[in-house]
């Protein structure tokens, strides 16, 4: 442990501690476009610079580790000042559409445009012109909207670890390389959509139907069903219906989820979608309730077990169930039926 002093405070915190993770600790908020916690500091935006006592530049936060009597300003005059220079020269590249933008109430670059007041284009820049690549069938890419924080690059090379992306070309035309054109059948991209949760701008986004703002949706958090690994979700609800999903920080996934998880959630308002039993009466399938299904499955159990004898029975299990739920299933066949025709999905 050592002791530092931050905006007048003084403070014991980790050694092996960097300055934003003991800001973050102790409730202190430091603007950043480019960290990410499960991968190593990039300090690509240098938007979390601070002010050490002795030291002439602004070292950024998340790169640089505590020392004993370190002596650390986080919202100096200086700091809030370069912060906003920062900003400036970043907006100064950046379409500035966010009433119109999809991404609109969910902008890490807006909200600190609108904390440091940023309210018109100090530095004239250049304006990109890439064409937005609505290729994928689940998010598209604008380019032009792209801040060059390289999360998306890191996230998908290090943790998602399929490599589909990278940074094109050099200088001003920097830009993230399109892996997205999925007619082409070359890309490693895996659809995942990872890369699209990290996005602090609006350069990577679902593709959502409903025109939406963000503050509007309510979060819930749940568990994705298509797996037994229990990936931890939170559905972004307006209404009553989900229209769009986000990774969670659970113990098996640590904000990742796969393209099922991610983009597969529209079963729910299919219409096709079995609300109800179906029990046939004349040759078709009619709805009934719960209770007439149970009634019926019980009969026609014990006519075939009598019949047929127990091995007339197969189980086939799901990996959406809990291992309780399937221990219960297993224990249904094996005990109260008498067989040991029991399978599950996972063996497929």
């Amino acid at each position: 442990m050592v002791n530092v002093i931050i905006n007048g405070h003084k403070m014991n915190v980790p050694k092996d501690y960097t300055i934003l993770k003991a800001c973050d600790d102790l409730g202190i908020h430091i603007p950043t476009l480019c960290h990410d916690e499960r991968i190593d500091p990039h300090a690509a935006c240098r938007l979390c610079i601070v002010e050490i006592e002795g030291m002439d530049e602004l070292p950024t936060s998340c790169s640089t580790k505590v020392k004993d009597g370190m002596k650390i300003k986080t919202h100096s005059n200086r700091v809030r000042k370069a912060r906003k220079d920062i900003l400036s020269l970043i907006v100064a590249n950046h379409p500035l559409d966010c009433i119109m933008c999809d991404n609109s109430g969910n902008c890490k670059l807006q909200e600190y445009c609108y904390e440091y007041g940023i309210s018109e284009v100090e530095f004239k820049g250049e304006k990109k012109n890439y064409k937005t690549d609505y290729s994928n069938p689940f998010y598209y890419s604008d380019q032009n909207k792209c801040i060059n924080c390289g999360k998306c690059v890191r996230i998908c090379n290090e943790l998602q670890c399929v490599g589909a992306i990278g940074f094109n070309e050099r200088g001003f035309k920097t830009h993230i390389g399109a892996p997205f054109d999925m007619e082409l059948n070359e890309s490693e991209c895996v659809s995942c959509g990872n890369c699209v949760s990290v996005c602090p701008v609006g350069a990577l986004m679902p593709k959502i139907k409903e025109r939406i703002r963000y503050e509007e949706l309510k979060e819930v958090r749940t568990t994705c069903p298509y797996c037994g690994v229990g990936c931890q979700m939170d559905l972004l609800v307006l209404d009553g219906k989900i229209v769009d999903v986000k990774p969670a920080d659970g113990p098996s996934n640590e904000n990742l989820l796969c393209v099922k998880g991610r983009f597969g959630f529209k079963f729910l308002d299919h219409p096709d979608r079995l609300k109800k039993p179906l029990i046939k009466r004349d040759g078709k399938f009619v709805e009934t309730s719960w209770e007439e299904a149970y009634k019926i499955i019980a009969k026609n159990i014990k006519k075939i077990k009598n019949e047929n004898g127990p091995d007339a029975f197969a189980g086939f299990s799901s990996a959406r169930c809990s291992t309780e739920e399937n221990y219960l299933f297993q224990k249904l066949f094996r005990a109260a039926l008498g067989t040991n025709n029991v399978d599950h999905c996972a063996r497929l």
